[in-house]
């Protein structure tokens, strides 16, 4: 499936956001997995990009990207920086883009990979994705790559009030949810939880600092 192909499969699936579908069309999944499983990057389907991770199938990734609302202007905090795929539709829909991921070989390739096909507006770091990014807080959105068992009150507090954050929560190999969390405007309301659907990623890992009561 090409890339305006698979722009047009979202859209037939329901994503509807008219700059998400475009910066899908832009990217080709071919550019962020490795070359033995090149074959199968049309699908979609999540596929494995080693050290235990994956990279999203395009439907999660648009959804996701969707629900964060973004409009340009945003500075995104991004925990699992992964392949870059989804760090690489961030970088095409807002201002700024804060990525980090805990795995070294992944946070060197993706780096690499990112600056290659010139993307220049995403900042890097290696690190426990539980502690977020605190001194470029606050954030417009925060998008997770990677299931905790409960939401990071640390990244919660990174959001700004008003912002999105996604993120999928779930025990390994249990029931997750792909959660959507708004953080109230108003002082004395923490914030408000839409579940989008269930999902199954790879779990969080780090010194999760819990909970969101």
């Amino acid at each position: 499936m090409g890339d305006r192909s698979r722009a047009r499969y979202l859209s037939s699936q329901g994503i509807r956001d008219r700059r998400v579908l475009e910066g899908i069309a832009r990217l080709s999944r071919e550019d962020f997995v490795s070359e033995d499983t090149r074959e199968e990057a049309a699908a979609d389907t999540p596929l494995s990009i080693g050290h235990g991770q994956t990279i999203s199938q395009p439907f999660v990734v648009a959804l996701m990207t969707e629900a964060l609302g973004i409009k340009g202007h945003e500075r995104v905090l991004e925990i699992g920086t992964g392949s870059g795929y989804q760090t690489a539709l961030l970088s095409l829909l807002c201002r700024e883009v804060y990525t980090v991921e805990i795995v070294p070989e992944l946070a060197r390739s993706a780096r690499a990979r990112l600056r290659r096909l010139g993307f220049d507006n995403i900042y890097f770091r290696r690190g426990d994705g539980n502690e977020g990014w605190p001194e470029q807080a606050p954030f417009d959105a925060i998008l997770v790559t990677a299931a905790p068992d409960e939401v990071p009150s640390t990244l919660l507090g990174q959001l700004r009030r008003g912002g999105r954050m996604v993120i999928p929560v779930g025990p390994t190999g249990g029931t997750q949810e792909l959660l959507l969390i708004r953080r109230a405007r108003k002082p004395g309301v923490l914030a408000q939880v839409e579940s989008l659907l269930p999902v199954r990623f790879v779990p969080m890992t780090g010194g999760a600092l819990r909970v969101v009561p």
